[in-house]
């Protein structure tokens, strides 16, 4: 009797513990075409966006989950940061800390966008709670290895996996690189958005990850 009032008084002081709103997977492209310098370009910015105080705030007010992929080519696919909680600013600051100094996990290879979608796929089994899932995948190239992107992406509207893109443009009008990953990659549900070159990275970035937890960007 005198457990159970203390766990009622416990739950009214405290209040029922909040889900996880989303379980957000960060699919870093570094394949080939990715440079040091490019590649560092790309921490440095999802850090920077991380750390911006509108996007901390979603992350905490989701208790959302972040973990960070990296992928490149037929078999290359890595789970470069694993899923952390987002429950304290200090959870915000440690992971985008970690982004920033992550050391890229392969070179000098070929980019198979599906086997990244179906990698980053089966990374949700560890984050079941969290009501919405979503991939964010990232690149500057089309799929020119593997080639199951259309496969992956029914796979994950099957498993009701959400997933958005930034296509990393060269300067100029064009763009081919997001018209691909509006036809071939995004779900009915998910949106592409385009970064001129990697030195707009942050920008897009930081916007997309405003839109993807619900804020729009300003």
């Amino acid at each position: 009797m005198i457990r159970a009032l203390a766990l009622a008084l416990s739950l009214a002081c405290h209040g029922p513990a909040r889900a996880c709103e989303t379980a957000l997977l960060l699919a870093i492209d570094v394949s080939g075409s990715i440079d040091r310098g490019e590649y560092a370009l790309q921490a440095e910015g999802l850090a920077l966006a991380l750390s911006d105080p509108a996007v901390a705030d979603l992350l905490l007010a989701g208790e959302s989950a972040l973990a960070i992929v990296h992928w490149s080519g037929v078999g290359r696919q890595a789970l470069a940061l694993p899923w952390r909680r987002m429950l304290a600013p200090s959870d915000v600051a440690a992971f985008a800390g970690a982004s920033r100094t992550l050391p890229r996990a392969f070179a000098a290879s070929d980019t198979a966008v599906g086997e990244a979608i179906s990698f980053s796929l089966a990374q949700f089994a560890a984050v079941g709670d969290c009501r919405r899932r979503v991939i964010d995948i990232s690149g500057d190239g089309p799929e020119n290895a593997g080639f199951t992107v259309a496969r992956a992406r029914r796979a994950a509207e099957a498993a009701a996996v959400e997933i958005n893109a930034i296509a990393i443009e060269d300067m100029g009008a064009s763009a081919p690189i997001t018209a691909f990953y509006d036809r071939w990659a995004v779900t009915r549900t998910g949106f592409v958005l385009t970064a001129r070159g990697l030195q707009d990275y942050r920008r897009a970035i930081r916007e997309k990850l405003l839109r993807e937890l619900g804020k729009p960007a300003s």
